[in-house]
């Protein structure tokens, strides 16, 4: 499987304001310092899935999509001290040329499950950097085969597979699991939920997220000009669990973002990074109403633009008061921004970045940050001179990047922040839910405790979709 990843990422904290790098170079950089682990007495539980793992044995890692970011994957785990690239995957030859030349000895395969299948017992971690609607089959197969879990955002593209793949990891606690969302395994996180708890904006009122996404299309109507299949690519294999179509462009290998069979439009692809440290930091779990706003709708595809607006009862979430017993997350994506905030500095331009942000709103103040949570500051600017000056408590711990905190947890027995069944699970799926009523073209009601859909009518497929035969999540 491949993607063309083109997403563009502040530079880490650490670089400097002018630095410009690609999501890519961003996770690997950002992922690679402080690699060394802390050693521990070798012990084996059981068999090979799922085992602690000795610093003095290596992590073998078998590898689903190889092109794109998956080859960003294969490279920031093979530069992770302990790791080696046991297998590759890919359904297309000319996307994982780079990957399979850096990593020769590896072991190559075009077909996951042929690959989990013969290569069980010889492999510790499973990365799945697919188009997304491979995500739920592969991690599911590699979760039943016993290993340790990789897998890029979206976990899913639907709510019955997110909910499948969440109890699947809950009953697998040794085995360490995590989502592809870089951020939430760095500094900026964790910066804005210490300052948020030390009251720095009084309580929560609400928060704003934008991105510049899709820059894909979407909106669009099936093409029907015929085209041929690459002699590079399996087309079989990338439609893998998807009803099947003719090979277009349009879908392969990188527009496959914006089409339902295959995406989840622009808030699968960064609902995840912007969303993450509100999910997080507020306790959220269900919300008990989601609102969308589009441009057009169209059957098979995600709308150029959306609003959606969620709403979670104050009561349960943390550090929130919200207005009149709800807080609202506004979700605003291709081109839609928020209005300038009340007390922004009239001197300040709006909006803050045409590329994406998050606008935490408070009782006493606002915080703003970057898609990944990079460069926080308070929107105040004696308050953020203040806070940069006298630092607030330390309450989070520090990782080495989101590569190194998955070997951490895997060496020592633990989870790492975003996994599946804690984590990463919840906040896809209120992000696919977003997805839901985008489709629906209405507002979904939900039991905020259960999550029970209470909306009738809406299409099941969209809710729990079928595979072709030979997959199952």
């Amino acid at each position: 499987m491949t993607t063309r990843d083109s997403e563009s990422v502040p530079a880490p904290e650490s670089a400097p304001e002018s630095a410009s790098v690609t999501r890519r170079e961003f996770v690997e950089k950002s992922s690679m310092a402080g690699m060394a682990f802390t050693i521990v007495k070798p012990h084996v539980l059981g068999a090979r899935g799922g085992r602690h793992v000795a610093p003095s044995d290596k992590v073998n890692i078998a590898c689903i999509g190889v092109g794109g970011m998956g080859g960003s994957d294969v490279r920031g785990f093979g530069a992770t001290e302990g790791c080696n690239i046991y297998a590759l995957c890919d359904v297309d030859d000319v996307a994982a040329e780079r990957s399979y030349r850096t990593q020769p000895q590896a072991k190559k395969y075009k077909d996951y499950r042929e690959m989990i299948d013969k290569e069980a017992k010889n492999i510790d971690l499973v990365t799945v950097s697919t188009p997304d609607h491979h995500h739920a089959a592969a991690s599911m197969l590699a979760l039943r085969a016993g290993k340790h879990l990789y897998c890029q955002k979206p976990l899913a593209r639907t709510v019955a597979e997110v909910r499948a793949l969440k109890a699947e990891a809950g009953k697998r606690p040794k085995q360490a699991t995590q989502m592809g969302n870089q951020g939430h395994a760095a500094e900026g996180t964790r910066l804005i939920r210490e300052w948020v708890e030390a009251g720095l904006i009084g309580k929560v009122t609400a928060v704003d997220f934008y991105t510049n996404r899709p820059i894909w299309p979407q909106g669009i109507r099936r093409p029907t000009e015929a085209h041929n299949v690459p002699p590079t690519l399996d087309w079989d294999l990338w439609l893998g669990p998807a009803p099947f179509r003719p090979y277009h462009p349009s879908y392969a290998p990188f527009n496959w973002r914006g089409w339902w069979d295959y995406g989840t439009g622009a808030m699968g692809d960064m609902a995840c990074h912007i969303m993450d440290c509100a999910v997080w930091t507020l306790g959220l779990k269900f919300p008990g109403r989601v609102i969308p706003e589009t441009s057009q709708l169209f059957a098979e595809t995600a709308p150029k633009m959306s609003r959606i607006t969620y709403e979670f009862p104050v009561a349960g979430t943390m550090n929130a008061i919200g207005k009149n017993g709800t807080l609202t997350l506004t979700w605003r994506d291709g081109g839609v921004l928020p209005a300038r905030p009340e007390g922004w500095p009239m001197l300040e331009a709006w909006p803050y970045s045409d590329d994406g942000f998050q606008l935490w709103m408070g009782e006493k103040g606002m915080i703003l940050a970057g898609t990944y949570g990079e460069s926080p500051r308070l929107v105040d600017a004696e308050a953020d001179k203040a806070v940069k000056a006298q630092p607030v408590a330390i309450k989070y711990a520090r990782t080495k990047g989101v590569y190194g905190e998955l070997l951490d947890a895997i060496r020592n027995g633990t989870q790492p922040g975003s996994n599946i069944a804690g984590h990463a699970g919840p906040l896809t799926e209120m992000i696919v839910l977003g997805n839901l009523a985008v489709r629906a073209g209405r507002a979904i009601d939900l039991n905020p405790t259960t999550g029970e859909l209470l909306t009738k009518g809406i299409t099941e497929e969209w809710i729990t979709p079928k595979y072709r035969a030979g997959y199952s999540y």
